[in-house]
């Protein structure tokens, strides 16, 4: 099994768990499940930096990055830094997160948020709307065709904007009317090798009306201004900042040095 297949595998006994603690019934009450949900794919398209700092505690690749980050006060810095998005990552067993974070952090923030996680059922988008994300993410290596489409349809009609993610040109067949951004993981998911050629290599093959975001393996301000001249609106960066004492500083730094 790859890295990926495991993580399906444990997601798919977390979610059945979730489903039978707390049920949609329960989630369509929560306060957060009635808020209007931001749009990232604006953000983006008026954002100068065009940033989205993500909170992750570890990851498969590195084990812990920032063990003991406070979400709230990560994720407000990043806000008051000037990200153009913010990702959190809700998976406990692989990554440290938990849909508490995203819940916990919601409130103090300012910019849109991206709930990151492996959606592999509907009752995870409920759960996305309940606890305050705006949009969430699709893994096209983790979905087929059919399935990728009836979430993202769902995904719609509870107000959640859409972020597939591809690995190479074959999974640029899973977009359908109702995704709204379009990501290239430089991680390869299935064997974690990582390059940022990968997102200079799928730039052309996306449609241009994908808002187009560059996931993973960023690390250099020189990098973002190339991967803009490609036609990338977006740039999903976690393990460059989580690694610092201070995420927040660092993401201000890092947008001071792309004026």
């Amino acid at each position: 099994m790859t890295i990926l297949d495991k993580i399906i595998e444990c997601k798919k006994v977390e979610v059945a768990s979730r489903k039978l603690q707390l049920p949609v019934s329960v989630l369509e009450k929560a306060l957060a499940f009635s808020r209007k949900c931001l749009s990232l794919k604006a953000s983006l398209l008026q954002s100068e930096s065009g940033i989205i700092s993500e909170f992750k505690r570890k990851s498969p690749s590195l084990g812990w990055i920032h063990e003991d980050a406070d979400v709230v006060d990560v994720t407000s810095g990043y806000s008051a830094a000037g990200a153009s998005g913010i990702s959190i990552l809700t998976d406990l067993e692989y990554f440290g997160g938990t849909p508490m974070d995203l819940m916990a952090a919601r409130p103090q923030i300012s910019c849109p948020v991206l709930r990151k996680d492996f959606v592999i059922d509907e009752y995870q988008l409920y759960e996305a709307k309940a606890i305050g994300a705006d949009l969430i993410l699709l893994i096209a290596a983790a979905l087929t065709v059919e399935k990728t489409l009836e979430l993202a349809k769902k995904a719609h009609e509870l107000g959640l904007e859409v972020l597939l993610e591809v690995h190479n040109a074959e999974e640029i067949g899973h977009a359908n009317d109702y995704v709204d951004l379009m990501g290239v993981n430089n991680r390869n998911l299935k064997t974690f090798e990582q390059s940022i050629q990968t997102s200079f290599d799928l730039a052309a093959l996306i449609p241009d009306r994908f808002i187009k975001v560059s996931e993973s393996g960023i690390s250099k301000v020189e990098t973002v201004k190339e991967l803009r001249m490609v036609g990338y609106k977006g740039f999903l960066m976690g393990e460059n900042f989580m690694k610092e004492e201070n995420p927040a500083e660092a993401l201000r730094r890092f947008i001071e040095g792309l004026k």
